[in-house]
């Protein structure tokens, strides 16, 4: 039987992790937009999508951490394998971080960067049971008129999107589906 931790990653990795590159930067581009990815088989509790986006953005140099039940064996085993990349357990030190939003709340211990590297933010990636477009209105770079986004809360969002430069950015995933909430975004409900 072979190792599951070697299984489940990019089949023609140059391919997949171009075209799944694509589907990420056009989600950060257009929030509210909602695409399919695929390319990737991890393990549970992992989405084809988060699974998608940590072999498409992580790399060996890229601290990730992991909340709640995605903190598994199997998950970690997997991300090693795969991206090289290490799994942290300090929020501070994580680049990016998964987990259902109640894992990852509260948000203000991720690094939201500094006055001269705001690029040195972490990136969310918060799985969802469901991923609708509509709920919460999005304005701003990106969305022609409005957009809408089904999330989990908007206090948090709008708080963050008030520390721009600063703030972070938000990947949503549910199952083979992905949107993105970057921290220009402003949120009305």
């Amino acid at each position: 039987m072979q190792n599951p931790s070697v299984t489940g990653g990019f089949l023609d990795a140059a391919r997949d992790s171009a075209i799944a590159f694509r589907a990420a930067l056009d989600a950060m581009a257009r929030p509210g937009k909602i695409s399919e990815v695929s390319g990737a088989v991890p393990p549970a509790p992992l989405s084809v999508a988060a699974g998608t986006l940590l072999l498409t953005l992580c790399d060996p140099e890229t601290p990730v951490w992991l909340g709640g039940a995605f903190a598994n064996d199997a998950v970690v085993a997997w991300l090693r394998f795969h991206t090289g990349a290490s799994v942290v357990s300090n929020r501070k030190e994580a680049m990016f971080a998964l987990g259902t939003w109640v894992d990852l709340f509260p948000i203000h211990d991720f690094p939201i960067g500094t006055p001269e590297y705001p690029d040195r933010s972490a990136t969310l990636i918060v799985e969802r049971k469901t991923l609708d477009a509509a709920g919460i209105t999005l304005t701003g770079p990106g969305i022609k008129t409005t957009a809408a986004l089904s999330l989990p809360d908007i206090e948090a969002f709008q708080n963050n999107a008030g520390l721009f430069p600063l703030g972070l950015d938000f990947f949503f995933t549910s199952g083979s589906r992905v949107a993105a909430l970057p921290r220009t975004t402003k949120l009305e409900s």
